[in-house]
């Protein structure tokens, strides 16, 4: 069963081989990354944190994101998106492993550097996934932004969901 998917994903255009793994990137990536923020909020909740000073806890996150967002067409035009797409998957890996120390280790700081690293992560990750679709869709054809936008809404489309199932998996451990 297995060979026969095997060699039917071989058949297919090297463009959707492509896609597909690109896909799978962002949607593992996805998954930890909504498992990551829901274990944070429920530790924190275990503490007696408000909603607020939860909130705050993703600040850095956030910063990060939007500093990376900024930077991140550059370092994807510099470095190739490919590279820019494996860092964000190293770093988050960082940002994972900067949680297995001991609950009593989890200081706020500790926390928010795990954030910041997170944050930088998933976005040099989205950057890269959504750039790279755009080199799978034909630029010749006569509605290729009408293909590349399919393409991109699919790719973004299954994030939120994604996002779910990682905050139902941390909630379920």
């Amino acid at each position: 069963m297995s060979e026969s998917i095997l060699s039917r994903v071989r058949a297919l255009p090297f463009e959707v081989r492509q896609y597909m793994l690109i896909t799978g990137n962002y949607w593992a990536f996805t998954i930890t990354d909504g498992a990551l923020r829901m274990l944070v909020v429920l530790h924190f909740h275990q503490l007696g944190y408000s909603p607020f000073e939860i909130a705050m806890l993703f600040l850095f996150y956030e910063a990060f994101g939007v500093v990376t967002n900024l930077v991140g067409g550059w370092l994807g035009a510099r470095m190739g998106l490919n590279r820019t797409m494996n860092m964000g998957l190293a770093i988050q890996i960082v940002a994972l492993s900067m949680l297995l120390v001991p609950a009593g280790m989890l200081t706020v700081v500790w926390v928010m550097i795990a954030q910041a690293l997170s944050g930088i992560a998933k976005d040099l990750n989205k950057m890269s996934a959504k750039s790279a679709v755009k080199v799978l869709v034909p630029s010749d054809s006569a509605n290729a932004n009408s293909a590349l936008y399919r393409w991109v809404a699919m790719l973004t489309g299954s994030k939120n969901a994604l996002k779910g199932l990682g905050f139902s998996l941390a909630v379920s451990c």
